[in-house]
């Protein structure tokens, strides 16, 4: 298990996260430029080596209701793994800002939704009906895979 200060100094590498003091000891490292509401990349990392890191858009990450990953017993090559994709994860993607993009999704039903940029956002279409709105295309595609869709 890596101690405090070796995560903090592992942590620290990443150029793009801001470290804030939060109470208790504990800290966070921040992540300004991500494209959505998520910002906090480790939350809580605290003296005694517990802590947490966002993964709630990766998979293969044993995650809590928040999208959070114990790293308490994590090595250092598991920590920055870890800590390099969520990053990426959070980075605003090349077709985020395309003008014009369109997608089908089908369910097993063969029930259609389109998937379509405007403006800031990305909305899903039930023929002309609005079925629902998203600030970006990862949240879009998410909810369609739960909902049992996916991309013709």
């Amino acid at each position: 298990m890596l101690t405090f200060e070796e995560k903090i100094a592992l942590i620290e590498q990443f150029e793009e996260l801001e470290k804030k003091e939060v109470s208790l000891g504990r800290v966070n490292f921040h992540f300004e430029e991500s494209s959505t509401d998520k910002k906090n990349v480790v939350y809580h990392l605290h003296p005694n080596g517990n802590g947490f890191v966002y993964a709630g858009e990766l998979e293969g990450y044993p995650t809590d209701q928040k999208g959070m990953v114990n790293i308490k017993d994590y090595s250092a090559e598991q920590l920055n793994t870890l800590v390099r994709e969520a990053i990426e994860s959070l980075k605003p993607q090349p077709h985020d800002d395309d003008e014009e993009r369109i997608e089908e999704w089908v369910n097993q039903d063969d029930h259609l939704l389109v998937l379509l940029k405007e403006g800031d956002g990305w909305n899903v279409y039930a023929g002309v009906d609005l079925d629902g709105t998203f600030n970006s295309y990862w949240e879009a595609a998410d909810f369609l895979e739960q909902e049992g869709f996916s991309r013709i």
